[in-house]
C-alpha cells in the first residue's frame, strides 16, 4: 500500500513538472511580446539597452549600439547639436584650446609620405634640426611609407605627452639614407590668424581662417600691434571660410572696435537667462576704419563679429551673405570620454536680430541642402537673388535697415568670382596636383630656392620660370588630360595657386595666403572702401558706400 501511494505521488509530481515546464516554456519563448516594463521616460533608453545587452540572442557591440542610439536621438534636434565619440573628442578640444602636445610641424602627404612644409618658430622639430622638405618615413622605428602609410596614424604617433621623446626617421633632398632625430614633445600652438600683412599703403589685413579658438584673440592683438607699428591705421578682418568657434574670442575682438556701453551680442534660451556682452571702452581700435570680409561659409563667431560691427554702424561688411548660425552650444563631457554639444540658447545681434537660418527639427539634410541651393539660385553671383525676409526687419543703431534670419547681408556685395574657375583647375585641385608638384619642384630646385631670404624675392623668381608648362606636363603624367581652352582660361589662377604652394614649402602658411589672395576681388573692394574713407562710422551712418 505504501508502495502504491508512493507511486501515485511520483506520477502526480511528473505531471506537475510537465505543466510547470509547459507554461514556463511558453513564457520564456513569448516574453518579448508579453512582458511589460514599468519605466519612466527618463530611464527608458538605458533600460532597453541593458535588456539588449543581457538577453539579445547574439553578442552585440554595445559601445557602437549606444553611440548610434545617441546619434539618432540628437539627430532629432536642431542641426547644430551633435554627439562627439570618445575617439574624436581629443582632437576637437585641441582645436578649441589652440594647442596640443607634439613636435610643431606643418605637413602634407605626397606619394604616400608625410612631407614637412613648415615648422613653428622655436618648435621642438626646428630645435632638433628637422627642415622643410624632409620626408618622415619612420616614427619610433615603425615605417610610415607606401602601403604602411596612414595619415591619422602617423599624426597620432608624432603626438604624445609633453616632455616625452619621439624618434623620427627622415629622408632629405631625395637621398635614400634615413637620418634619425630624437625630438622632445612640447606645447604646440594651433594658430587661427594665418596671415597678417599690409595689403595697401596704411591698410592692414588679418586673416582669421577656419575657426575661432581660445587663443584667437591673443593672436589678433599681436597681429594688430605689428600692423600698427608698420603704419597701418585701417584694417580688413578676413572672416571668409571661418565657421566660428569660441564665443568669447569673438566678443573680445568686437570690444577692440566699439566705444563703452555698446552692445556686442546677447544670448537667451528656455533655461538660459539673458546675458549681454557690452563693450568696456578699453578697445585700442575705436577710431580706426574696419571692414569685415564675409562669405557663405562665415558662421557663428564670425557672424557675431560682423553683426556687432554692422548693427553699431561701426564699419562695413563686404562680400556675400553669411551662413546663418545663431545658436549657442554647450559641450557636456561624459564619463566614457565622449561628449555632446547641446544647443542651449540663441544669440542676438545688438539690433535684436537672430540670424539663424530656418530649420526643421530632425531634418539636417534639408538644412544643408538649403545652404547649397544658394548657389543654384544665383545668390552668390547676383545681389538681387538673395531675398531678405521682410518679416524680420530690424534697424541699426542709427536707423539703417538690416534683416534677421538666414545670415548677415553684406553692406557691399561682391559677387563670387568664378571667371577663371574651370573643370580643369578643379581636377588639379581634386587630385592634389598643386601639393604634389610643389613638393617635387622644391626637391629638384632646393639648392637654388634656398638662397632666397623672403617670399617676395622667391615669388618674383618663380614668375620668370615656365611653371605653367611644367605643371601641365606633371598633371598629364598623373592622367589629368590637358585641355587647351580651359588651361588658357585658368592660366593665371593655376599659376597663382602653384606659386602659393611652392612658397608655402619654404615660408609657411602666411606666405601661402598672401600669394593665393593676391588678385582677390573682395580684398580689392575692401581696400577701395577704406581708401575712400567709407568705413568710418559717420560715413557708414550716412550710407555713403551705396
Amino acid at each position: 500500500m505504501k508502495l502504491k501511494e508512493g507511486f501515485w505521488w511520483i506520477i502526480v509530481g511528473i505531471f506537475a513538472a510537465l505543466i510547470v515546464g509547459f507554461f514556463a516554456g511558453n513564457f520564456l519563448s513569448g516574453k518579448s511580446f508579453g512582458r511589460k516594463l514599468f519605466l519612466n521616460p527618463e530611464n527608458k533608453i538605458d533600460a532597453i539597452l541593458n535588456i539588449i545587452e543581457e538577453e539579445y540572442v547574439d553578442q552585440v557591440d554595445m559601445t557602437t549600439l549606444t553611440d548610434n542610439a545617441i546619434l539618432k536621438v540628437i539627430g532629432e534636434l536642431d542641426p547644430h547639436s551633435r554627439y562627439i565619440p570618445a575617439g574624436d573628442l581629443g582632437k576637437i578640444n585641441e582645436d578649441m584650446e589652440g594647442h596640443f602636445a607634439g613636435i610643431g610641424i606643418e605637413s602634407f602627404v605626397h606619394a604616400d609620405t608625410l612631407v614637412i612644409v613648415g615648422m613653428a618658430q622655436g618648435s621642438p622639430a626646428q630645435q632638433a634640426g628637422l627642415m622643410r622638405g624632409d620626408r618622415i618615413v619612420t616614427v619610433n622605428d615603425t615605417a610610415f611609407v607606401g602601403k604602411s602609410f596612414s595619415f591619422d596614424k602617423i599624426l597620432n604617433a608624432l603626438r604624445g605627452e609633453i616632455g616625452t621623446v619621439v624618434k623620427i626617421g627622415i629622408m632629405r633632398n631625395g637621398a635614400n639614407v634615413i637620418r634619425n632625430y630624437h625630438v622632445k614633445r612640447n606645447h604646440i600652438p594651433i594658430t587661427t590668424v594665418k596671415a597678417s600683412y599690409q595689403v595697401a599703403n596704411g591698410i592692414g589685413l588679418i586673416k582669421i581662417f577656419d575657426k575661432f579658438s581660445h587663443t584667437t584673440y591673443d593672436e589678433f592683438i599681436k597681429a594688430i600691434a605689428e600692423l600698427l607699428n608698420s603704419g597701418c591705421r585701417s584694417f580688413i578682418i578676413d572672416l571668409r571660410m571661418n565657421g566660428g568657434g569660441s564665443f568669447d574670442a569673438a566678443v573680445k575682438i568686437c570690444n577692440e572696435f566699439l566705444p563703452a556701453g555698446s552692445s556686442i551680442v546677447y544670448t537667451k534660451g528656455k533655461s538660459f537667462h539673458r546675458e549681454d556682452a557690452i563693450a568696456n571702452g578699453l578697445g585700442t581700435l575705436q577710431n580706426n576704419q574696419v571692414v569685415i570680409l564675409m562669405d557663405q561659409v562665415s558662421a557663428s563667431a564670425s557672424e557675431i563679429v560682423a553683426g556687432a560691427i554692422q548693427d553699431n554702424d561701426r564699419g562695413l561688411i563686404v562680400g556675400r551673405r553669411s551662413f546663418g548660425k545663431g545658436l549657442v552650444q554647450n559641450q557636456i563631457e561624459l564619463s566614457d570620454g565622449s561628449a555632446f554639444r547641446l544647443t542651449i540658447a540663441r544669440y542676438y545681434t545688438p539690433s535684436g536680430r537672430n540670424i539663424q537660418r530656418r530649420y526643421t527639427m530632425g531634418h539636417a539634410d534639408e538644412y544643408n541642402q538649403d545652404w547649397l541651393d544658394r548657389f543654384s539660385n544665383g545668390e552668390e553671383f547676383d545681389e538681387n537673388s538673395a531675398v531678405a525676409d521682410s518679416g524680420m526687419l530690424y534697424h541699426t543703431l542709427n536707423g539703417r535697415e538690416v534683416y534677421g534670419g538666414g545670415g548677415i547681408m553684406p553692406d557691399v556685395f561682391v559677387p563670387l568670382d568664378t571667371s577663371e574657375l574651370t573643370s580643369y583647375y578643379i581636377h588639379l585641385e581634386s587630385k592634389n596636383i598643386f601639393y604634389r608638384f610643389a613638393c617635387e619642384y622644391a626637391d629638384m630646385n632646393r639648392s637654388r630656392l634656398s638662397e632666397f631670404k623672403n617670399y617676395q624675392s622667391m615669388w618674383e623668381y618663380l614668375k620668370q620660370q615656365p611653371l605653367l608648362d611644367e605643371i601641365i606636363d606633371f598633371a598629364a603624367a598623373l592622367k589629368v588630360k590637358p585641355r587647351t581652352s580651359l588651361i588658357n582660361t585658368s592660366a593665371n589662377y593655376i599659376l597663382t595657386t602653384t606659386y602659393a604652394y611652392i612658397l608655402q614649402t619654404f615660408f609657411g602658411e602666411e606666405a601661402f595666403f598672401i600669394v593665393y589672395m593676391d588678385r582677390d576681388r573682395d580684398i580689392a573692394k575692401a581696400v577701395e572702401m577704406l581708401q575712400k574713407g567709407l568705413a568710418y562710422p559717420e560715413a557708414v551712418r550716412g550710407m555713403k558706400y551705396k
